[in-house]
C-alpha cells in the first residue's frame, strides 16, 4: 500500500509525464490519459454499462505509479530495453550512408524504363523502411531525392506526395522494427520477437506488391515518361563498394535466427554496422559522426518512450477497472455476435483513436480494450493483435496526425489534404488484408501460421487468392485495368476482388440467403477478373492526360 509520500511523489511524477508527452507528441495523448484517469475516479457516477465502484487518488496512484501494471508496465519496459536500441541502430545505418546507398541501388536497379521513378520509390521504401521503422523519416529521406524524378515522369504533385507517403507507411509495417510495435506485440502475447517478424513477412510483401501494382497502373493510366535516373556508379560497382550495407540490414534477423535474444541481437547488429562502416572512408563512423548518430538515436527514442509511458496510464486504468472485458462485451452485443461486424467495429474504433494519437499509443490502447472482443469470438490472439496493429498504422495517413502525407506535400509542393487522399488511394487495397487473417479460416496462413486442421498448402492458397484479389482491387481503386474501366467493368472487378479476398465470407452470405450449405471456392472470382482483363485486351490502351 502506498504511503502519503508515495502518493504525492506519484502525483508529481504523473504530472511531469503528461507534460513530457505533451512536449514530444502534442496534447492529444495526455488528454486521453486524463480522460481514463477521470473514468477510474468517477466510476460510480457513470451510466450503465460503464459504471464501476470507483477508485480514489491513493488507489489510482498506487496502481499506476507503484505497481508494474501501470506506467512502469510492458510499454515502458519495451521502450527502455528494445526501442531505444533499434532507434540507435537505425541512426547508425543512416549516418554510415546506408540510406543513400539503398536509394542509389534502387535507382540503378530500375534503370531508365517507363515508370522507373515510381518503381524506385517502392523499392527504396522497402529497403529503407524495415530498419528505420519511421514512416515520416522514410518519406522525407526518399522524397528529397525522388520528388523531382516523379515530377519529370509526369506524376501530378499530389499523386507524387501520396506515393511517397504510402511508401513511408510501409516502414511501419515492415520487419524488423514495425514502427516499434513488433516488440510490444511480442511482449503482450508472450511470444518471441522472431515470431512477430515471421508473422509480418507475407503482409509486408503483399503491401509493397499492391503498391507496385498501383504504380504500374499509374504508368499506363497517364503514360509515364522515361526519366534518366542512373546514379554516378553502375549497379555492379556500387554493390561491390557499398554492398556491405545489406549485411548491416540483415544482421538483426541473422543473430536472432542463431538464437540470441532481441536485445542482444540488435546490440551485436550495432557493432557489425559500426565495424563495416570502416570499409569505406565516406561511410566510416568516425568519433564525431558516431556521437552524432548516438545522439540522434537517443533523441529519436523520446517520442516512443513518453508515448509508451503515457499509454501505460491507459493500460493501468483498463486493468484496474476491468474496462477491457466490459468493452469487448459491449462491442459484441452491438455486433449481434457477428465476427464480420465485430471486426468492422474494431477497425473503426482503432482508426478513430488513431486519428488523434501516434501508431504506438493507438496500438497499446486498442490492444487492451478492443482485442478481447475478437479473441472472444474465436480469433487467435496473435491474429487479433496484428489486425489492431494494421489499423493503428492508418493514423500515419489520416488527418489530423497524417504526418507522412503532410511531410510529402511539403516536399512536392502539393496540398496536404489532397496528398492525404492520394495516399489513401495507394494504400486502400492493402488494408483489406487484416480482415483476411481475422475473418477467413485460412487467413492465419498470411501470418505464416498453419490453420487448424490444415497444412502448408493453405498458406500458399490464401496467399495466392489474396494477391489476385489485391490486383483486382487495385484496378478498381485506379479505375484502370488494361485500359480505363467502364462502370460495369469496375463493378465486376470489385466483385472479383471481394470473391478472391473474402471467399469464406461470401460463402456464408450465400448460405444465409439460400438457406443451405454450399461448397464455394475462389474460382468464380478468378474467372470474373480474368474475363474482364481479356475483354479489355481487345481495346487499345489510351493513356489519360497527366
Amino acid at each position: 500500500m502506498p504511503t502519503q509520500l508515495d502518493t504525492w511523489l506519484g502525483v508529481v511524477f504523473i504530472v511531469l509525464l503528461l507534460e513530457a508527452t505533451r512536449r514530444t507528441t502534442g496534447l492529444i495523448v495526455p488528454i486521453i490519459s486524463l480522460c481514463f484517469i477521470a473514468y477510474a475516479y468517477f466510476g460510480p457516477y457513470l451510466p450503465q454499462p460503464w459504471t464501476h465502484r470507483g477508485f480514489d487518488v491513493g488507489q489510482l496512484v498506487g496502481h499506476l505509479f507503484v505497481t508494474l501494471e501501470g506506467i512502469f508496465g510492458v510499454p515502458v519496459d519495451v521502450s527502455s530495453s528494445l526501442i531505444i536500441l533499434f532507434t540507435i541502430y537505425g541512426a547508425l545505418l543512416q549516418h554510415s550512408a546506408a540510406g543513400k546507398f539503398f536509394i542509389d541501388f534502387s535507382m540503378a536497379l530500375m534503370g531508365n524504363k517507363a515508370n522507373s521513378a515510381g518503381r524506385t520509390v517502392v523499392l527504396s521504401s522497402f529497403l529503407l523502411g524495415g530498419p528505420s521503422g519511421s514512416g515520416v523519416a522514410t518519406t522525407v529521406m526518399i522524397g528529397t531525392v525522388a520528388a523531382p524524378m516523379l515530377k519529370k515522369a509526369g506524376f501530378e504533385k499530389n499523386a507524387a506526395g501520396g506515393l511517397l507517403a504510402a511508401g513511408g507507411l510501409g516502414a511501419i509495417l515492415s520487419p524488423p522494427v514495425l514502427g516499434a510495435a513488433a516488440f510490444l506485440i511480442a511482449e503482450f502475447l508472450k511470444i518471441s520477437y522472431l515470431d512477430v517478424i515471421w508473422m509480418a513477412l507475407i503482409p509486408t510483401v503483399l503491401y509493397y506488391l499492391s503498391l507496385l501494382i498501383m504504380v504500374e497502373i499509374d504508368a499506363k493510366r497517364f503514360g509515364a515518361r522515361n526519366v534518366n535516373i542512373t546514379p554516378e556508379l553502375g549497379l555492379g560497382t556500387m554493390t561491390k563498394r557499398y554492398g556491405f550495407h545489406f549485411i548491416s540490414l540483415l544482421a538483426v534477423v541473422v543473430f536472432m535466427v542463431i538464437g540470441f535474444s532481441p536485445a542482444l541481437s540488435v546490440f551485436y547488429a550495432i557493432l557489425v554496422t559500426f565495424a563495416l562502416s570502416f570499409l569505406r572512408k565516406d561511410a566510416a563512423l568516425m568519433p564525431k559522426k558516431l556521437v552524432r548518430a548516438l545522439a540522434d538515436g537517443s533523441v529519436g527514442a523520446l517520442n516512443a518512450a513518453t508515448t509508451c509511458a503515457c499509454a501505460g496510464i491507459v493500460v493501468g486504468v483498463v486493468t484496474l477497472t476491468g474496462l477491457g472485458l466490459k468493452f469487448s462485451s459491449i462491442v459484441i452485443a452491438y455486433a449481434g455476435g457477428s465476427l464480420l461486424l465485430t471486426a468492422l467495429y474494431t477497425a473503426l474504433i482503432v482508426w478513430i483513436i488513431g486519428l488523434a494519437v501516434p501508431v504506438t499509443a493507438s496500438y497499446i490502447i486498442c490492444a487492451v480494450i478492443a482485442a478481447p472482443a475478437l479473441i472472444k469470438l474465436g480469433v487467435p490472439d496473435y491474429a487479433a493483435h496484428m489486425f489492431i496493429f494494421y489499423y493503428a498504422v492508418l493514423s500515419e495517413v489520416s488527418p489530423p496526425t497524417a504526418l507522412s502525407p503532410f511531410a510529402a506535400a511539403a516536399i512536392t509542393g502539393g496540398d496536404p489534404y489532397r496528398t492525404t487522399l492520394q495516399s489513401w488511394k495507394y494504400t486502400l487495397p492493402a488494408f483489406v488484408v487484416p480482415f483476411v487473417f481475422v475473418c477467413d479460416p485460412q487467413g492465419v496462413g498470411l501470418l505464416l501460421s498453419i490453420p487448424k486442421g490444415g497444412s502448408w498448402v493453405d498458406i500458399v492458397e490464401i496467399t495466392f487468392k489474396t494477391t489476385c484479389g489485391l490486383m483486382a482491387l487495385a484496378a478498381v481503386a485506379q479505375n484502370w485495368g488494361l485500359r480505363q474501366n467502364t462502370p460495369l467493368e469496375r463493378g465486376l472487378l470489385l466483385l472479383s476482388g471481394l470473391l478472391l479476398v473474402f471467399p469464406s465470407l461470401i460463402e456464408a452470405l450465400i448460405e444465409s440467403a439460400i438457406g443451405r450449405d454450399i461448397s464455394y471456392t475462389f474460382l468464380p472470382g478468378l474467372i470474373i477478373g480474368l474475363g474482364v482483363l481479356l475483354w479489355q485486351a481487345r481495346t487499345r490502351v489510351q493513356p489519360l492526360p497527366a
